[in-house]
């Protein structure tokens, strides 16, 4: 524990951070095997379409949630680390805890931990030394429009800080409408249904557009094929996504889901990027119902994204899971994906996770703290997901071009990118922890330069990325369990290739499977585990075409809804030092 802090207060910083419910997605089978390495290894062939746009990256995206119990937020040291990672976005003022917190007053309503020198106007300054656009979430569960309109005003009014885009609520479903007792968001209105939420949201909206046209109001949905998506509870007519969006769908410019899909194991969480493109498909036909004309400029905000509930949350396999997880959803046109947590802390105790110590800490930064008598490293000591997410520096800045890519066999992820200079980057995940994948590239639209390939790395108990001449564009070999982002330029006489074309859009959503197991996975604080319904270097990414091209060939899998059971897990992440 850092000095100076009790567990009551780390119990309270704990409170407002909390997380709601989602999807456990647990594929029914592991990682692809790779064939045994060296000699009688079988090679994994990759194929690079350049001259087919997935859409182009994003110049907000790749974002982390912030919070003001995160007395470390604004720190030379930290900033300097976000910036180096190219974070472009800062979500504010932290989870759960918006819709306790008070902008104006610096204060919770449900008394959770406020650190020093982490009120509005120090998260913006913390922002414009990250160069990162800011996120906020406006107070719904103990707010009212006016306070929001009044936030607004002062943001880009009175401080001409130009704050685009605004939540109004974090996991407003999780408030217990749907029988799981109080939830864990504060919400103080007597209904507390996705009715009222909707019409309050109309409210908001409506409130903070007078004061400045040009904001962008986001609408809190349940993530589709988690809990509680599809539920209704009594009196309701429909679930909580089509209620809010028959109502409020054309008083919005964007829809807010949480992505944390665990497993059960690392090969779990792993294979997990291959179920976005139907949430995003599922996303997008609701949309289009509810949103009329507007319906292609309603963006796909992912406000929450992380390994949490997973075993690995700090080890390599989260490391390989970040960048994967963050470029899938930009393929597939979301508009910003932020990280959970910038600092978060654990009162887990470590467990070794494919011969590597995992901290148990959604943080990407080391918080310091200490559980069952070890502890983690010094405080802002960049754990593996944070070199994972700064991998993606390497393939891609904003305004590149995504391009469409594929994989024969998934333990080999891939992602590629048209650069502003002509070049092409290949990003290449290898997900076996024991096994070093050999791999062909072939492509289209795009000759590489003959010779050695820059290859820009992350492997096992790297502190740094590695960049070094290796391999060449054609062949490759991947130490196991790394990220190998290759860099390459263009033959000499064909810098002219045409300008990718857009990849076609798709006609019908791809369903998004719903069931029960037994199979005890991990999501998103506040779901439970068992399978029952409750009563219950620097660059940037963030707008990206939609495609329904996979990066990889999906596996067969089994959806676990995440529903009570988990509160658990949420019990348990209260008593850590999760104060961010």
């Amino acid at each position: 524990m850092p000095r100076g802090r009790t567990p009551r207060r780390r119990s309270r910083m704990l409170r407002h951070c909390v997380v709601g419910a989602v999807a456990v997605l647990a594929a029914s089978a592991g990682v692809g095997a790779l064939a045994p390495s060296a000699g009688a290894a079988s090679t994994v062939g990759i194929r690079v379409d350049a001259g087919t746009s997935l859409g182009t990256v994003p110049s907000s995206g790749a974002g982390l949630n912030t919070g003001v119990g995160d007395e470390n937020m604004g720190t030379a040291k930290v900033t300097s680390l976000m910036k180096a990672a190219g974070v472009r976005q800062l979500r504010f003022p932290g989870g759960s805890g918006a819709d306790a917190y008070h902008w104006k007053t610096h204060t919770m309503d449900d008394g959770g931990w406020i650190a020093p020198n982490t009120d509005f106007d120090h998260f913006m300054a913390t922002a414009k030394k990250v160069s990162a656009q800011p996120i906020l979430t406006a107070n719904y569960g103990s707010g009212t429009p006016q306070e929001a309109a009044d936030w607004v005003k002062y943001a880009n009014v009175d401080k001409g800080y130009g704050v685009k885009y605004w939540e109004i609520g974090n996991e407003v479903y999780g408030n217990g409408h749907y029988g799981n007792g109080k939830g864990w968001e504060l919400d103080k209105h007597a209904d507390k249904s996705p009715t009222a939420y909707a019409k309050n949201l109309v409210a908001y909206a409506k409130a903070m557009k007078a004061v400045d046209p040009k904001v962008k109001i986001g609408a809190v949905l349940t993530t589709p094929g988690g809990w509680p998506d599809t539920e209704k509870a009594p009196g309701d007519s429909a679930d909580w996504n089509h209620t809010v969006l028959s109502i409020a769908g054309r008083s919005i410019d964007f829809v807010i889901v949480h992505w944390y899909p665990g497993g059960t194991t690392t090969a779990d969480l792993l294979n997990t990027p291959s179920r976005i493109a139907g949430v995003r498909s599922t996303l997008r036909s609701l949309i289009a119902q509810y949103a009329g004309s507007r319906a292609a400029s309603v963006e796909i905000a992912v406000t929450e994204n992380g390994a949490v509930g997973s075993p690995a949350q700090t080890s390599q396999a989260a490391a390989l899971f970040a960048p994967d997880t963050y470029m899938t959803w930009f393929e597939q046109g979301a508009t910003h994906v932020d990280w959970w947590n910038l600092h978060n802390g654990t009162d887990q105790a470590p467990t070794t996770v494919n011969g590597q110590t995992d901290y148990q800490d959604g943080g990407v930064l080391s918080a310091g703290t200490c559980a069952g008598g070890k502890c983690e490293p010094p405080r802002d000591t960049p754990f593996p997901t944070y070199w994972g997410i700064r991998s993606l520096t390497a393939l891609a800045q904003p305004g590149d071009t995504m391009v469409k890519s594929s994989s024969g066999n998934a333990s080999v992820a891939v992602h590629a990118v048209r650069s502003s200079n002509g070049g092409l980057n290949v990003m290449l995940i290898n997900k076996s922890p024991q096994k070093a994948a050999q791999v062909s590239l072939s492509y289209a639209g795009f000759t590489p330069a003959a010779g050695a390939v820059t290859t820009v790395s992350y492997a096992q108990g790297g502190t740094a990325l590695t960049t070094a001449k290796r391999g060449t564009a054609a062949a490759q070999t991947l130490p196991p369990y790394s990220i190998t982002t290759l860099q390459m330029k263009s033959a000499s006489g064909t810098a002219g290739v045409a300008k990718p074309t857009p990849a076609p859009t798709p006609t019908a959503a791809a369903p998004v499977v719903s069931g029960t197991t037994g199979t005890r996975a991990q999501g998103e604080i506040g779901a439970p585990v068992d399978g029952t319904t409750p009563s219950s270097t620097s660059g940037g990414l963030a707008s990206t075409g939609v495609s329904t091209t996979v990066t990889y060939s999906a596996l067969g899998g089994l959806l676990v809804i995440a529903a009570g059971g988990m509160l658990a897990l949420r019990g348990r992440r209260r008593r850590a030092s999760h104060r961010k």
